[in-house]
């Protein structure tokens, strides 16, 4: 008899709960809990053992977890532990430790993503194209390059989602500048990065895979009845806030028709940051196309988002691959790497 393969979904909580917990009201939410029932449903619909566990701030429940009811694979869906969303890369570095797949990128790719200075410093070493940036930590000087030019958007350095990223992001004076890295320092208690402001389309490309990798269908971020006097860029309301989304017609669509050869040229771009970055599993890419056909990288994402309504599982679907084929793919992969 073919074994059943045991599956911990471990994923973070915004409170405590013990060993064993249903989460069965949490996944009746189909506002905040939707990634890690969508994910929970394909492992079982794919035949796997499955048991849940999310983290608070008490890393031991997992320690426990895996001594007494050791898994097979670790579907690793951890984006922040006690609220520290720097903190993914050191859960996956324990489940290295302790010798057990798991799915998604690895502690370095955790760590490169995280800090949007280093990966672009990477990628530019590499010949990806990036914005030019510079980067402004808490008790230093702060002040205004020449090396790059206005309009810039300032983001913090080490934050995901786009947390922190609004259109007053968007700055076209030293004085908005300054202001905005004041912001970021004080109120966010985090560093900053200034880069240029890429005008264009704003597309999302997938990765699958580690030796072997493939590049799935682009989506893109429409931007629908906005201004034409605003800065496009993708803020946090623009990601998440629902009804802002509808307000100005934001949506999420594939890429519509791109000139003579830009898929080749998107997907080159995001095969060789794929490699440049030393990633695995599944990442995504958001990039800017300029009117004049220049493909610049704008994020790398680690573990990206991953229910059934984001680009990711949007993407494996255009080229035929249902969603619990991706999850199980994505399962396949976590063994593949620790061969």
């Amino acid at each position: 008899m073919k074994k059943v393969l045991k599956v911990l979904l471990l994923f973070d909580s915004p409170y405590a709960k013990p060993r064993g917990y249903d989460y069965k009201e949490e996944f009746q939410d189909t506002e905040s809990w939707y990634t890690e029932k969508d994910v929970y449903e394909a492992l079982l619909a794919n035949g796997y053992q499955v048991s849940l566990l999310g983290l608070f701030d008490d890393i031991s429940l997992l320690l426990e977890e895996i001594k007494e009811n050791k898994p097979d694979v670790v579907f690793n869906l951890a984006e922040v532990f006690n609220q520290k969303s720097h903190l993914d890369k050191n859960v996956a570095s324990l489940l290295e430790m302790m010798d057990i797949p798991y799915t998604g990128g690895s502690p370095g790719s955790l760590f490169i993503c995280n800090d949007k200075g280093l990966s672009k410093k990477i990628l530019r070493f590499h010949r990806v194209r990036v914005p030019r940036f510079y980067t402004f930590y808490r008790g230093r000087k702060v002040w205004l390059p020449k090396v790059i030019k206005l309009p810039l958007v300032v983001k913090p350095l080490c934050e995901e989602a786009s947390r922190g990223i609004s259109q007053a992001s968007v700055v076209d004076n030293e004085d908005a500048f300054l202001e905005r890295v004041k912001f970021i320092h004080e109120n966010m208690q985090m560093d900053a990065i200034a880069e240029e402001y890429i005008d264009g389309r704003e597309l999302y490309t997938t990765v699958l895979g580690n030796k072997r990798i493939q590049v799935l269908p682009p989506r893109e971020i429409k931007f629908g009845q906005f201004p034409e006097d605003e800065p496009r860029i993708a803020t946090y309301k623009a990601k998440w806030d629902d009804k802002y989304r509808d307000k100005w017609g934001i949506k999420s669509v594939f890429a519509g028709k791109l000139a003579d050869g830009m898929d080749k040229r998107i997907e080159d771009t995001c095969k060789r940051a794929y490699r440049a970055l030393n990633m695995d599993s599944y990442a995504r890419f958001d990039i800017r196309i300029t009117s004049g056909g220049v493909v610049y990288v704008i994020e790398p994402n680690a573990n990206p988002c991953i229910a059934k309504i984001d680009e990711v599982a949007q993407a494996a679907e255009k080229v035929d691959i249902s969603y619990n084929q991706l999850i199980k793919k994505i399962i396949l992969l976590a063994f593949q790497r620790v061969g």
